[in-house]
């Protein structure tokens, strides 16, 4: 298959997320695309934030961020959220919210699947922090779960495709992890 050289701002599909943290003593949320589980044990998340928002000093103050995973139903709340500012606009009533265990980490209601996350360390790349939390709690609507499972068909996911702009919903299973290549090792 023939290959055409494109630019280097290349991105691949992502989930999007939005990052909940307390500025001035208000829950703040920020809409995210740049975010990945980087460890197993302990769960480690990491989220890259722009330098220029709000968000990153209040996850420094804190030493605490949440991870909420929005459906594709909030698209709206969840575009609103990247669009606007906390320092010219209260967001702490889009969503309702609720706390864990841990201080400066809001959570929203709404969305099927939250993570309550210290953080473990920060960082800095020219345009951006990268903020690593271990995830301390996790927390799915009854709904949202399968076997005690999160359930992807169920939440129904967003995710942000660049530099094209765009939200997906999640599609369908194409198959099983670890399973699907196992007649090729045993071939191999």
């Amino acid at each position: 298959m023939k290959k055409t050289r494109i630019t280097t701002n290349v991105f691949l599909p992502m989930p999007v997320v939005i990052v909940g943290t307390e500025i001035r003593g208000r829950p703040n949320f920020l809409t995210a695309g740049w975010v990945s589980r980087v460890n197993t044990d302990p769960p480690m998340i990491a989220v890259s934030i722009s330098r220029a928002n709000a968000t990153p000093k209040g996850i420094q103050e804190n030493g605490a961020f949440s991870i909420n995973l929005p459906t594709a139903a909030m698209v709206k709340e969840t575009d609103y959220c990247g669009l606007v500012s906390c320092r010219y606009t209260d967001k702490s009533n889009i969503f309702d919210h609720f706390q864990g265990t841990l201080t400066g980490a809001p959570m929203i209601l709404n969305c099927p699947l939250v993570m309550e996350c210290r953080l473990v360390d920060t960082m800095e790349l020219p345009t951006h922090l990268l903020f690593i939390g271990e995830i301390i709690g996790g927390y799915a609507s009854e709904g949202a779960l399968s076997g005690g499972r999160p359930d992807m068909r169920s939440i129904k996911p967003l995710f942000l495709t660049m530099p094209d702009n765009h939200y997906w919903a999640l599609g369908r299973c194409v198959g099983k992890a670890w399973s699907e290549g196992t007649h090729l090792a045993d071939d191999g």
